[in-house]
């Protein structure tokens, strides 16, 4: 049912439940009237603790089953009718049901049963349009740490009942965010592409295309651009210059090397389908409502996983972005998402290695060969290193394992010669690595969890800069004593480790990323559970 219909449905209700009115008040003293309606909406409203609250607060006095009420009945059926916008599963609010009850209210009980069902459809709308459809993101996936906010259900339905402007209320629930704007606008404009045939015929599999190349293949890539917007029409078959700058930007818009050179993985990712990336944004919107009411910070650290980078934001801008390295794409080892607050740094920091690893990776080696790993100390309970002389590495497994190991400051410590410590129960903190050649690569997919920075001097300059007239001076200082130092941070930075495949950069144009680690397929999916549907050019 479009909106228009909901909108003229709620001017012929209004007129119903008008005449439905005066004929039940000549039908019986009004006292009783209201008697018999109060207690059919106490027993309706009963089984849902904030229904019960407000409706006996406000003495069953309704608020969506009187002539008076068409402008609350239209304001929700608009928005109810709008929840494809957002990505919410309407069928979920049965608004359709809902408009053919009050066509066919008979008596007072059955007025009752419709404001009280009425009620619980702006509360499920409310919740989901604000903090999501999946009320337990790690039900998916153990990594999937956000756990939205618990929305006041009770102050819901007073503050939308006390509203002056229905509608004005309903567009204040979903995140206000300039990000979640954008998305949408990138959906409606990827659902009308849809409209029109999707983005024309892929790109034949014919190698790579460069700079002098012509032919078919050639043609289907400038089209296909054309397409996605990002080249003027034009019928040229060669690939020109302006064919080699549209490919740059399409390949820097993806997370990609921006070569020119439409090679296999550029063209892999042209060739994707325009229901893909639809996915994708509806995702996005989704995890944006996980994190409604998470205070980002005026200044914070921004960790897009799937984007390999690791951005301080001040004001909205960014004002220090590097490449980092995160988790293998293995169950133990993804780096989760969730958000904390930078406390201090650790310059020339000792590596305590995590139990997980000690008994998975170290401890065999250790039972092949007691010299293994030379560079790392053996802790005994009390906290001292002890000599591995005499120890029967084989008789332990990894639950007896009695010993931790610790690699002391170096160039070649693992954590490198400072990590940033948000403490966290996950043991997850950013830091510096010896490992530099990896930062070239592409995919950066390699860690234990944590997230490897590639510029972290830089990185600590920056947020230094606020609390030091000469942040390298103070930095240089604890680095040259080669002690373990601990430098805090005067005031704490938010840092938000996000998962975002689909996010609009400072233009506003979204960009894509490829879903390093699957969670947006789960996530997608749990969505179509609860009965998403998108749009396809083929259906």
């Amino acid at each position: 049912m479009t909106k228009a219909n909901y909108v003229g449905m709620g001017a012929l209700t209004a007129r119903l439940l008008t005449v439905w009115a005066l004929l039940l008040a000549f039908a019986a003293p009004a006292q009783a009237q209201l008697s018999g309606f109060e207690q059919a909406l106490a027993e309706a409203a009963s089984a849902d603790s904030a229904l019960a609250s407000f409706y006996g607060d406000r003495g069953y006095a309704p608020i969506w089953t009187t002539g008076l009420d068409a402008e609350r009945r239209a304001a929700l059926f608009a928005a109810l009718a709008a929840a494809p916008d957002h990505g919410l599963p309407a069928a979920r609010y049965g608004a359709e049901a809902l408009s053919a009850r009050f066509a066919s209210l008979r008596t007072e009980r059955d007025r009752a049963r419709l404001e009280a069902a009425v009620s619980l459809a702006l509360l499920t709308y409310a919740r989901d349009v604000q903090l999501g459809v999946v009320t337990n993101p790690a039900s998916l996936e153990e990594g999937l740490l956000r756990k939205p906010k618990q929305q006041d259900r009770l102050a819901i339905l007073e503050a939308f009942a006390a509203a002056a402007d229905p509608a004005a209320f309903l567009h204040t629930l979903p995140p206000q965010d300039p990000e979640y704007a954008q998305l949408m606008r990138a959906k409606f404009d990827i659902e009308a592409a849809l409209a029109r045939g999707g983005w024309g015929p892929k790109v034949p599999a014919t190698g790579k295309l460069e700079p002098g190349a012509t032919g078919p293949a050639v043609i289907a890539l400038r089209d296909r651009l054309i397409a996605l917007g990002y080249l003027a029409r034009s019928a040229s078959a060669s690939f020109d210059t302006a064919l080699q700058a549209a490919v740059q930007q399409f390949q820097l818009d993806n997370g990609l090397s921006a070569d020119g050179v439409a090679g296999e993985t550029t063209l892999g990712e042209i060739n994707r389908e325009p229901e893909e990336r639809l996915r994708a944004i509806v995702v996005a919107m989704e995890r944006m409502r996980w994190m409604y009411g998470t205070e980002r910070g005026e200044r914070h650290v921004w960790v897009n996983l799937p984007d390999f980078s690791a951005k301080i934001i001040d004001d909205g801008k960014v004002t220090f972005q590097t490449v980092t390295v995160v988790g293998q794409n293995l169950r133990n080892t993804r780096s989760p998402e969730f958000s904390d607050q930078i406390e201090h740094m650790v310059i020339n920091p000792s590596w305590y290695v995590p139990r997980s690893i000690t008994v998975s990776e170290y401890l065999p080696m250790l039972q092949a060969n007691p010299g293994a790993v030379s560079y790392l100390d053996l802790i005994d309970q009390t906290g001292r290193v002890i000599s591995r002389e005499g120890i029967d590495f084989v008789q332990f497994d990894a639950n007896s394992f009695p010993f931790d190991l610790k690699q002391g400051p170096s160039n070649a410590n693992a954590l490198g010669l400072v990590k940033f410590m948000f403490p966290n129960v996950h043991n997850i903190y950013l830091h510096d690595t010896p490992s530099k050649s990896l930062f070239a690569r592409e995919t950066r997919a390699f860690s234990h969890g944590c997230i490897r920075l590639g510029d972290p001097f830089d990185f600590a300059y920056a947020l230094l800069a606020r609390q030091s007239s000469d942040p390298q001076g103070l930095f240089a200082h604890y680095l040259h004593s080669g002690q373990e130092s601990t430098l805090p941070l005067e005031k704490f930075v938010p840092v938000h480790l996000v998962y975002y495949t689909a996010w609009p950069n400072a233009k506003g144009r979204v960009e894509f990323r490829r879903d390093i680690y699957g969670r947006d397929a789960l996530i997608f999916q749990a969505l179509q559970n609860a009965g998403v549907a998108l749009p396809s050019w083929q259906s």
